[in-house]
């Protein structure tokens, strides 16, 4: 565009926007302008999956329109109130993010994603915050802000203005409807095989999917809580136990199986955890791909199937514990415990901590794992005395290896693989910069799961200890353009999916459970997934209950045979 042509083309649009204009041709403006700057992620995969433009044009166009309808209906039906300007602004922020977001971390809007970023906290929120994206941002939100501000909207009485918003709306589910049908050949399969690509539609899918999030559930979940602790009942170990057991369950985080020196991976990655005599079983799978689906999957009774289709809520693995007349504790050094842990004792890492401690081990509010073991003896005495008598579980919800902001994850002197990634923007580092920082924060969490064992042998004098970790889901690091987690399950690598478990039983719970260690070492290639969590704990903790399933029970097959 040369000198003149500019000079001719801002008077013409000031007097554009001048001119008083309608409000359902603002619509289609608005419309038109999110369907051309919020939708490059879109444009890119439709790209990647049809290979020659020849092959893939024709669906962009399709795709085009489709988005076009959906944008128009949503902001018609938002085009009654004085304060349709700024909430139309608002719009165009969201979609901003969200296309930012999905550039650059490769992630899709469906609700799974929605319901995971609703519960990251400020800490999380802070970590994905960075200057590319306000520029991202603000690139894509500035002229559509000041166009919004500077146009002038033709005033309409209240019944025309809902006969033309009510035709318009028609006009956007005709143009959706024919485009369907005379595309229907190239559009059913494409959307079949990649159904990943109706959540990439912006700013409907994200739309959407928020309302997904807080709509379904007053259909789905009746709200009440379905107890299941009714006949659970300690078994015959505690009746002439020497020691009460000890059981430490670690919930992961982001943690990726094939990461694991311990499974194979070529980096020595676990060296404390392999010096400890661990057992590392390989083939597990989560029950979701973020923290919110899978946290709760894995203590529920009803394993990944009956969890997902479940009407109403129900009573957990703590609570089952609990109600046995076990000591029961949940520590946090997470964003919480996805409602797993509200009707049992539990406590937040950071709560309370001494000033060297914090300075020590936490940035801010995020604090590395070790914390966890900071003040842990107290923590301990402090349950009922009755309940500790018969014998404790321990939950320890970890920090592990959360991104994006991966280089937080690790202490200096655990930074063993460099140079690292040090920005939250993944896709600025190289790949080995990504694979060293990531490959620190298991560092660390083999660190921190050898200085929990060494607690625990501590402890033996007064328990049987044991323990139990496995990862809440897998994470990308780049793999096929994905970087992060929460990829809807049914499509997600299984990066994401499949995730590290590793037991140590002590010499007095091996005897208290009669546990056969080559009878488990047979067992480390065996499949397993997050249902089989419930059970194992239960079998191994000696407690009877209605719900518990020992085909499900990892362990069952080597118990009384040590």
């Amino acid at each position: 565009m040369n000198s003149s042509t500019t000079q001719a083309f801002w008077p013409r649009l000031n007097r554009w926007l001048d001119r008083p204009r309608s409000l359902q041709a603002v619509i289609l403006w608005l419309s038109l302008y999110l369907v051309l700057t919020t939708n490059w992620p879109l444009w890119n995969e439709l790209a990647r999956i049809g290979g020659a433009p020849s092959t893939y044009m024709p669906t962009v166009i399709a795709m085009s329109l489709l988005t076009l309808c959906g944008s128009v209906a949503i902001l018609s039906f938002t085009a009654w109130s004085r304060w349709l300007k700024p909430l139309w602004f608002l719009v165009v922020v969201l979609a901003a993010v969200v296309q930012h977001y999905m550039l650059a971390y490769r992630v899709v809007m469906d609700p799974t994603m929605i319901a995971n970023a609703l519960q990251t906290d400020p800490n999380e929120a802070r970590d994905l915050m960075s200057w590319r994206m306000a520029f991202n941002v603000l690139v894509v939100a500035l002229p559509a802000g000041w166009a919004l501000w500077r146009v002038r909207i033709a005033p309409q009485r209240i019944f025309s203005k809902l006969w033309r918003n009510v035709a318009l709306l028609l006009l956007a589910v005709v143009v959706a409807l024919v485009t369907v049908v005379s595309m229907n050949r190239q559009l059913a399969p494409l959307m079949r095989n990649n159904v990943h690509l109706r959540y990439m539609m912006n700013p409907i899918a994200s739309l959407y999917s928020t309302g997904s999030v807080f709509i379904k559930p007053m259909f789905k979940h009746s709200g009440k809580l379905i107890p299941i602790t009714a006949g659970t009942a300690l078994g015959a170990s505690y009746a002439s136990q020497a020691r009460p057991p000890l059981f430490v369950v670690v919930v992961g985080e982001t943690a990726r199986a094939d990461h694991f020196a311990l499974n194979g991976y070529a980096r020595d990655t676990t060296p404390e955890l392999a010096k400890r005599g661990v057992l590392s079983y390989r083939e597990v799978r989560s029950c979701g791909t973020n923290t919110l689906a899978s946290v709760p999957c894995m203590f529920s009774p009803l394993g990944k199937q009956g969890y997902e289709s479940r009407k109403d809520d129900y009573e957990t693995l703590v609570d089952v514990l609990q109600a046995a007349g076990l000591a029961v504790f949940w520590l946090d050094n997470q964003a919480g415990c996805k409602g797993v842990c509200e009707r049992i004792p539990n406590a937040s890492a950071f709560a309370n901590l001494d000033p060297a401690t914090k300075k020590a081990l936490c940035d801010g509010d995020e604090c590395l794992d070790d914390v966890m073991l900071k003040g842990l003896d107290e923590r301990i005495a402090a349950l009922p005395a009755e309940r500790r008598a018969k014998g404790i579980v321990l939950v320890m919800h970890q920090m592990g290896s959360h991104g994006p902001a991966y280089y937080k994850r690790s202490a200096p002197e655990l930074k063993r693989f460099t140079p690292e990634c040090k920005t939250n923007a993944l896709a600025e580092c190289g790949h080995a910069e990504l694979m060293n920082v990531y490959d620190n924060s298991i560092a660390q969490t083999d660190h921190f799961l050898g200085l929990t064992i060494d607690w625990l042998k501590a402890q033996s004098k007064q328990y049987d200890p044991a323990l139990l970790y496995v990862s809440d889901h897998g994470e990308s690091l780049g793999e096929y353009g994905l970087f992060l987690h929460g990829v809807p399950y049914s499509f997600a690598p299984d990066a994401q999916k499949h995730v590290p478990m590793v037991t140590w039983f002590s010499e007095g719970m091996t005897e208290r459970r009669k546990l056969s260690k080559s009878c488990m070492e047979a067992g480390l290639d065996a499949p397993l997934t997050h249902d089989n969590l419930y059970h194992t704990v239960l079998g191994v903790m000696d407690v009877t209950t209605p719900t518990y399933k020992p085909a499900l029970d990892a362990l069952a097959s080597c118990r009384g045979k040590g």
